[in-house]
Parts: C-alpha cells; structure tokens; sequence
C-alpha cells in the first residue's frame, strides 16, 4: 500500500532490536525503496568496514564521526534523495540520528557539533518520521549472545547504555517527528503496532 506522498522515515534503536527485520517489512508494506546506514551505497560499504571492524582499535571519535558522516553524504546523494525526487518513499535501517546517539552520546562528542556536521553532510534532509524499538533487554542480550560481534557491538555495557539513553532523548527532543513502538511480542506484533503508529500520524 503505497503512501500519498513521499516520506522518508528512519528505524533506529539499539543493536539487535530488530532494527533490519522491521525496516524491511514496513519498506514492503509502503512500496518504499529499503536501504540502510552505514553501507547503503557501495562507497558505503567501504566506510562500513573501517567503522565495524574490530581490527580497528585506535580510530578517534571525531575520526568515526567524519567517516560515518562521508557514508552518510553518499547515501543521501545517491539513493535518498534521488528517490524521494522521484517520488518514492525511503525506509533506511538507521540514519542520521545514529550518529547523534552513537558519536554524540556514545562517544560522548558534543552533540551539537555532530548535529552541525550532519546537517552539511546530509544538505539538511533528514528522515520525516524515526522509529525508536525499544527492546527488551533479556531478548537484546539473547540476540548479541548469539552473534559475532562487530567493533560497535563489542564497545561495553556503558557505551550501550549512553546510546540507548541519547535515543531516548532525541525521542524526547522531537516528539512530533520520533515514534517509541515496544518491540514486544512476535515480529508481526512489532510491524502491527509499527502500522497503527504510522497510521495515528496519518502516514498510512
């Protein structure tokens, strides 16, 4: 069921909330065009490997914003932007907002600067709607338990904790454009109430 209009609209979380699954279900769901940061274009995927490697010890925060910022610049101008031209929505599995949450209150950057240097990288187009998963922890801690953890997913307890709390606070930040949906229940469960969330906004 296509959307009226065009809307570009981000998943984001913390790892192994479910992120991926639900994106790609919604992006079915609307007739969007499903992409994914960091790794959405094939530059991307060249930046990804540097930023997920766990060989990767001694890269500085500031260093990991820039390049999370690069593949960012490179998804919008190749694949968001273009679609949204066209008149396609966008569902992307993470987006700008990682950023803020990650080098911002994970690496404990100064927030504002990241926004600032997203805001040039991005020529201002952010996502329309950003879904926050909130998962359980037990059901999080099953799921990192049973992967091999890439440089993020191994960054420690705190790290996540500062994370998950500087989505909630982006959340908090802007509620008009942030939906919290309980990633409770089965994977159906979680896209149901992630269309009744969309559907209250007038989305769908």
């Amino acid at each position: 069921m296509p959307v009226s209009s065009p809307v570009y609209i981000a998943l984001e979380g913390a790892e192994a909330c479910g992120k991926s699954t639900q994106a790609a279900l919604l992006a079915e769901r609307i007739g969007a065009v499903l992409t994914r940061e960091t790794g959405g274009t094939a530059i991307g995927a060249r930046l990804r490997e540097i930023l997920h490697d766990n060989a990767v010890d001694d890269l500085s925060p500031r260093a990991e914003a820039l390049i999370a910022a690069a593949d960012r610049a490179q998804h919008i101008h190749q694949v968001v932007a273009p679609a949204l031209a066209a008149g396609r929505s966008v569902v992307s599995d993470r987006s700008v907002y990682s950023s803020l949450a990650y080098q911002g209150y994970g690496r404990e950057l100064d927030v504002a600067e990241v926004r600032k240097l997203n805001h040039w990288a991005t020529g201002d187009i952010w996502p329309d709607i950003a879904i926050l998963l909130e998962a359980d922890d037990d059901v999080v801690a099953a799921r990192m338990d049973a992967r091999d953890l890439d440089r993020f997913e191994a960054a420690g307890d705190e790290f996540h904790q500062r994370v998950l709390d500087g989505f909630r606070a982006l959340a908090a930040d802007e509620p008009d454009r942030w939906i919290t949906v309980a990633a409770t229940g089965t994977i159906a469960d979680v896209h149901a109430a992630i269309a009744d969330a969309l559907h209250s906004r007038g989305v769908l």
